[in-house]
């Protein structure tokens, strides 16, 4: 009988230690400390006088979704406008695993817009930005891109990312006379852009 019950009784330790040394290893298994969330700046359109946020969430080892948002409510000196409102999701495949290295995105956009009073002397792929000087631009806008960037690991919970993306953007609006005046001079305009869709440099904190 003192034999059983010593027996069941190195079992039990046994069984114990083992449970004990799984639930420590579940612990401080990758899956376990991985992050799943992430929330972020950017520090381009920040220098823009731009409002911006934006979260990240893992679903996957390798898949994120990113959703981020602009607001510029600002009149800057000499009437320039560059009001806005952005909303702009992104699905992310990374190289290797979430928020460290290379990453590929996929991303839409829309949003409103109201701008002009820019002297900005170029003409590219179709779009006169020369017209800005001179004239408002008020609307809406959608479109979608592609992107590639790449996150730097600074710490535990900080991560330096960088991001470039392309595509195109379909917008409508209404045109008036000059940056500061309320004259619309057309109305129902539509145009199409292609070129920059996502210019971005992110401090992130991960969670």
């Amino acid at each position: 009988m003192n034999g059983s019950t010593s027996h069941i009784r190195r079992l039990a330790h046994c069984t114990l230690a083992a449970a004990f040394v799984l639930v420590i290893s579940s612990l401080l298994s990758p899956s376990a400390k991985a992050q799943t969330a992430a929330v972020k700046t950017n520090i381009i359109h920040d220098a823009t006088a731009t409002l911006n946020a934006g979260m990240e969430f893992r679903f996957a080892p390798k898949w994120t979704i990113d959703l981020s948002g602009d607001l510029n409510p600002w009149t800057f000196t000499g009437d320039k406008k560059f009001k806005h409102w952005l909303f702009q999701p992104e699905l992310r495949l990374w190289a290797c695993d979430a928020w460290a290295g290379s990453f590929f995105g996929l991303h839409a956009l829309g949003g409103q817009f109201n701008v002009g009073g820019f002297d900005i002397g170029a003409d590219f792929l179709g779009t006169d930005w020369r017209l800005l000087k001179d004239r408002r631009y008020q609307g809406w806008m959608a479109g979608a891109g592609l992107g590639y960037g790449y996150a730097w690991i600074l710490g535990r919970h900080w991560n330096l990312e960088a991001e470039a993306g392309a595509g195109w953007v379909h917008s409508w609006y209404d045109t008036f006379r000059c940056a500061g005046c309320g004259k619309r001079i057309a109305t129902d305009d539509q145009h199409d852009y292609f070129g920059v869709t996502k210019l971005a440099v992110s401090l992130v904190y991960l969670f």
